[in-house]
């Protein structure tokens, strides 16, 4: 039996980081095996206020999907680098005013995190590991080339443009409404702002976050994926709620090369959950419910086995 000294000589180290951003730092922590680190790779988060760790408290969400990752990659021999995104938590500072924000920010800071990721571990690259819109940030990070990225893991990511889902999604709102949003995203996706998008519809069109969504929607992640040429991971869960199997699939069908792996049983928070809308959002608010078995298994082997 291990002596408590020796339990925590085990444990895989954690330390935060920082790194130099204009206008202020972003944070985040590495967490190193207990043993030789064999590969190195950085866990972008998804869209909202999404911290490191996968949550979101100001909307309940404590699942802790992105650190029980990092630990289960840990065993393996894995580090990571989670990080808080410009504007969240620690990295709240380095998000400026809306109204300046662009989806090509999260993509240069995935690619700085990968050198980052690469330099603090001792290893040539970092694989990038985007999950759900940090797939997204994944692929736009490796359009023109970067040889500190390794590879990319695409987990629970769309497969589709931001406007075909954001349609899915408004498609149960009332006429004349359900035009209206149309009529904004299509003017949007061309590049052009929306001067007065009706009052019930500001959340999402409010003029400061338009020239954001333009950059957003101009983004096709199975183009991307069709034009990069290293490895690709495409895992995904059959009771995601959010993403379906089919994004998992147009991803593949665009990059013949990526390898899929589905996951039965495993919503959109890497949790094991059911079909049940009720039942599966609750896993999202449970800190003690592990990561389904096999995603941090998959994901290591894979990254290991392409190195």
């Amino acid at each position: 039996m291990l002596t408590l000294a020796a339990a925590l000589l085990l444990s895989p180290v954690s330390m935060p980081i920082e790194l130099a951003a204009i206008p202020a730092p972003l944070h985040g922590t590495l967490l190193t095996p207990d043993g030789q680190t064999r590969a190195a790779a950085v866990i972008l988060p998804g869209s909202g206020p999404t911290d490191r760790d996968g949550n979101s408290p100001q909307f309940g969400i404590k699942a802790a999907p992105y650190r029980m990752l990092a630990e289960g990659l840990a065993e393996h021999g894995v580090a990571t680098l989670r990080i808080d995104k410009r504007g969240i938590n620690e990295s709240a500072a380095a998000g400026g005013a809306e109204a300046d924000l662009r989806f090509n920010a999260y993509v240069d800071d995935a690619r700085a995190w990968a050198a980052e990721a690469a330099a603090k571990t001792g290893r040539p690259c970092a694989w990038l590991i985007g999950h759900s819109e940090g797939a997204l940030v994944a692929l736009a990070a490796v359009a023109n080339g970067d040889d500190k990225v390794c590879g990319l893991v695409l987990l629970s990511g769309a497969g589709r443009p931001a406007g075909a889902v954001l349609r899915e999604q408004l498609a149960s709102l009332p006429e004349p409404l359900k035009s209206q949003a149309d009529v904004a995203l299509t003017e949007l996706e061309a590049g052009r702002t929306v001067a007065n998008p009706p009052p019930e519809l500001a959340a999402l069109f409010r003029p400061s976050v338009q020239p954001y969504l333009i950059s957003w929607l101009a983004l096709d992640p199975a183009r991307l994926a069709a034009a990069y040429d290293g490895p690709i991971l495409v895992g995904q869960g059959t009771t995601d709620l959010q993403v379906s199997i089919a994004d998992a699939e147009a991803i593949k069908a665009a990059q013949p090369r990526a390898t899929l792996v589905v996951w039965d049983g495993v919503n959109h928070v890497l949790k094991a959950a059911p079909v049940d809308r009720a039942a599966n959002a609750a896993t999202y608010m449970d800190p003690a419910l592990p990561l389904a078995p096999g995603v941090a298994e998959a994901v290591a082997d894979f990254v290991l086995k392409t190195r």
